[in-house]
């Protein structure tokens, strides 16, 4: 079998010296003399037999071919990379941290009470629960920056999910609120006159708003407990998940509006496990009690 002409070290000494802007700045964020990257990169060309990098002034540019070299050189050290994490976890073996992020419509109680049976069998595993809101939940998932995510709606293209549950939404306002005099409202035109309380989407780069109606005065919150203290006040409508208003409803705090053609919505609940090859034991362990409280 013939050996590779070239190693990891140098293509990821090239790629510093592109992402950091020169080798100057590549060799101090690495820790290492210029001259080393200096000597690294030139050795890569020669065993090569091609032009990477051009030096004009200060800055070293990519050639043609270095662009090209480049670009799948990226795609072989993420590899690496991934297999290098892969080997990690596996010797590892119990995780003593998990990250679990819920789209926050979630019922608090179900996850309470997994996060329970988990505690007796958890070995001292640490747990961070995120709460994430429509694309900030597949946010995540794309990212593979947590361990286990349940995932509103539809997963992204490529990840696999175990339903849980569905979650119906109201619309709500308080009694005192003008909506609440004809709870049964025909005209959806009517609520673009009023105010709407809105959930702000958690993704850094995507943003929509859980339940815009397009009203055309809205405040955005981050999420449903303050929506409903402001919806106790009397200020705006909002869709709430039904489970959340409960006593409110009971005890009269909210009065719930019926719209037509669409009395109430509903989510689906799934939960994702982002990267299966990275997932250790108690991952496992607490996937299986999360779905346990659905069957």
């Amino acid at each position: 079998m013939d050996r590779a002409k070239s190693t990891l070290e140098q293509w990821r000494i090239l790629q510093a010296v592109v992402d950091f802007g020169g080798y100057a700045q590549a060799a101090e964020q690495l820790n290492k003399s210029q001259s080393s990257l200096n000597h690294a990169v030139a050795k890569l060309q020669q065993q090569l037999g091609v032009s990477l990098l051009e030096v004009h002034g200060r800055k070293a540019q990519l050639t043609a071919s270095g662009e090209v070299l480049l670009r799948h050189s990226r795609h072989v050290t993420q590899s690496v990379n991934h297999l290098e994490s892969l080997a990690s976890n596996l010797h590892k073996g119990w995780e003593p941290t998990l990250t679990l992020a819920r789209e926050i419509i979630y019922p608090m109680d179900d996850l309470i009470n997994a996060l329970d049976a988990f505690l007796p069998q958890s070995r001292g595993t640490r747990i961070t629960i995120l709460d994430s809101v429509i694309t900030g939940t597949q946010e995540l998932i794309k990212e593979q920056t947590v361990d286990l995510v349940i995932c509103g709606g539809v997963p992204p293209k490529g990840y696999l999910a175990e339903p849980l549950c569905d979650v119906f939404f109201l619309l709500v306002c308080h009694p005192s609120h003008p909506l609440a005099e004809t709870p049964h409202i025909e005209d959806d035109k009517i609520l673009a006159e009023h105010l709407q309380v809105v959930i702000k989407d958690t993704a850094r780069n995507e943003t929509s708003d859980l339940g815009w109606l397009k009203a055309e005065q809205r405040w955005t919150v981050s999420n449903f407990h303050e929506a409903i203290k402001i919806l106790k006040k009397g200020i705006g409508f909002c869709w709430i998940p039904s489970h959340l208003i409960d006593t409110e409803l009971a005890q009269d705090e909210l009065t719930q509006l019926t719209l037509q053609g669409s009395s109430q919505r509903k989510a689906m609940l799934s939960l994702v496990i982002p990267d299966r090859d990275k997932q250790g034991p108690a991952s496992k362990l607490l996937e299986s009690l999360i779905l346990e409280q659905h069957q």
